[in-house]
């Protein structure tokens, strides 16, 4: 069965369950016309005066013909969005469609809608005026650009009429608003380095494990069980004995990106502007899960904050968009207790993952994370998100002084969380995070110490 929409869009309700309020009011504009009228017969009545009597005439004649085919029913509203896929800096599209469900025409309509921060739209929020015929619909075209990612509220939009010369106006059709969904700009990543401890059966990363795959790992002589695609027949020629190419499996892995929320940091100013901790965060998050999901690894998500909030990890290209979904809702949780407990549950954390951990380094408790993270026998990696010239907003004599001591404080915190195995790397988009990776990978691969 098709659904057709009716040419004038439905007024959306206003919450309240008994409204007695009427849909049309009178203006100042009636208010003066009777005024006028009455004054003009009740003095000439007074005076005997038949010339102020038929100067009242005109007036009462022209309200009541104006008065005559008056509207029943406020202006209908509705809003809608672009639902496309939307990132920083694209262009952002919504629309305000406004009709007359009455007979008579309106002589005016004001059409305003609420606009975010975010959204730079060309006129802003400036009310626009229209005239609308008798069950005529118009669109006012609402066009700008997405500056920052995040789910933004646009609207409501609010709709009021006059008609009957001015006479009457009505009360505001209102629109709810609506959600506009940014996602973060994917900032260029690309990570050659193999992983710390590759896992699974299939996936992109060399293993050190002999099995099928594409890394050549030797020659070695034919054994039962080795398929004959594999043989090489020009060493086996030479040695007169068959030999078969033997490879490194190739495994996939599991990717953990744990979100430091606990402190926000800095001043944003969108796409192309200054970029404060969570908009680093949450670019810098978006870019290492589209490199590992595209090449086939498993990416789960964490929050170190007072909700806690994780993604479960998986595969593909729908866990990448789940990725950016999920992203949009990053916020600043100032927490007064630790969540280390309630973001790293028992069995929550792989063995064999790699945790790739944004943090500022703000709080206290987020070293104390890491620290324990590697203590745990994790393969962390930190990746720094504080922005460079970040001072305190507000200052004093001793502002400057503190601030230094603070620096200090946090360049020692970080030296002391390199000696316990946690490498800090400042993101820097594209492979800057390879030769981090690579150490990891040989401190996974090194031998370990038994004891007797």
């Amino acid at each position: 069965m098709t659904v057709l929409r009716p040419a004038v869009p439905e007024v959306e309700p206003s919450g309240d369950f008994l409204d007695t309020q009427p849909e049309w009011a009178p203006t100042r504009a009636l208010g003066r016309a009777v005024l006028v009228t009455g004054l003009l017969l009740i003095a000439g009545v007074l005076a005997g005066r038949v010339d102020l009597v038929m100067l009242a005439i005109p007036f009462a004649l022209g309200t009541a013909v104006a008065l005559y085919r008056r509207p029943r029913e406020r202006p209908r509203i509705a809003l809608d969005v672009d639902e496309g896929y939307l990132v920083e800096g694209a262009e952002a599209v919504a629309a305000v469609t406004v009709g007359n469900p009455d007979p008579p025409a309106y002589d005016l309509v004001v059409v305003r809608a609420r606009i975010p921060r975010w959204l730079r739209i060309k006129d802003g929020d400036r009310p626009v005026l229209l005239t609308l015929a008798p069950g005529a619909v118009d669109q006012v075209e609402l066009r700008g650009t997405a500056l920052r990612w995040g789910r933004h509220s646009l609207g409501p939009a609010a709709a009021r009429a006059a008609a009957c010369d001015g006479l009457l106006i009505s009360r505001p059709g209102v629109a709810y608003p609506k959600d506009v969904k940014v996602y973060p700009v994917t900032e260029p990543f690309d990570a050659d380095d193999a992983m710390p401890r590759a896992a699974g059966l299939v996936g992109g990363h060399r293993s050190r494990r002999p099995g099928e795959g594409g890394e050549l790992a030797g020659v070695r002589i034919f054994q039962p069980g080795d398929r004959l695609r594999r043989i090489d027949w020009r060493v086996s020629l030479r040695a007169r004995q068959l030999h078969v190419a033997a490879t490194l499996s190739d495994r996939d892995a599991e990717v953990v990106l744990l979100l430091d929320v606990l402190a926000e940091t800095g001043g944003s100013g969108g796409v192309g502007g200054a970029a404060s901790v969570l908009d680093t965060t949450v670019r810098a998050a978006a870019a290492i899960a589209e490199h590992y999901l595209h090449r086939g690894d498993r990416v789960s998500m964490l929050e170190y904050g007072r909700s806690a909030r994780r993604l479960r990890p998986a595969t593909g290209r729908r866990q990448y968009l789940t990725v950016l979904e999920w992203l949009l809702d990053v916020e600043a949780q100032p927490s007064p207790y630790e969540p280390y407990d309630q973001v790293f549950g028992p069995h929550l954390l792989s063995s064999d993952a790699l945790v790739v951990v944004f943090t500022p380094l703000v709080d206290g408790r987020s070293a104390e994370m890491l620290a324990r993270l590697a203590r745990a026998g994790r393969f962390v990696l930190a990746v720094d998100t504080l922005p460079e010239g970040v001072a305190p907003a507000r200052r004093s004599d001793w502002t400057d002084v503190a601030h230094r001591l603070w620096r200090l404080e946090r360049d020692n915190t970080i030296g002391q969380l390199r000696e316990h195995g946690v490498p800090v790397v400042r993101w820097a988009g594209a492979g800057s995070l390879d030769l981090v990776l690579r150490d990891v990978a040989r401190m996974a691969s090194a031998p370990k110490g038994a004891l007797r």
